[in-house]
């Protein structure tokens, strides 16, 4: 499984494989063409909801996680195609929260992961 978390504000690379955005609404002052995106799952994200209930508050984190992959168990046919993506080759998830290692993209990967493995 080679899964990449990236900031969408940072450089597109060759390197990133399939650029997949991960949130629900489009990031802010970056255009389409800059952001470089081949899929957006807006299905896969947070819930409106359970993103308002986070707002990037690190000592949410584990609950978080917890109601977030709750979320991702009833969206089996979004999960199936983030899957598919993963399992034919390398993709990156791309995020837009300037917190970088407690955020949708990083539990999405280790979602992806504990399913896969």
């Amino acid at each position: 499984m080679n899964i990449l978390i990236k900031r969408v504000y940072e450089k597109p690379d060759p390197n990133d494989g399939l650029r997949i955005l991960v949130d629900r609404l489009w990031p802010r002052g970056l255009s389409k063409a800059d952001a470089n995106i081949d899929v957006w799952l807006k299905s896969v994200a947070p819930s409106n909801d359970l993103r308002k209930w986070y707002q990037h508050d690190v000592q949410k984190w584990d609950e978080f996680k917890k109601r977030y992959f709750a979320e991702l168990d009833t969206e089996k046919e979004a999960v199936n195609e983030i899957f598919e993506y993963v399992k034919k080759g390398k993709v990156t998830f791309l995020y837009s929260a300037k917190e970088s290692l407690k955020n949708n993209a990083t539990a999405l990967k280790e979602y992806v992961g504990t399913a896969l493995s």
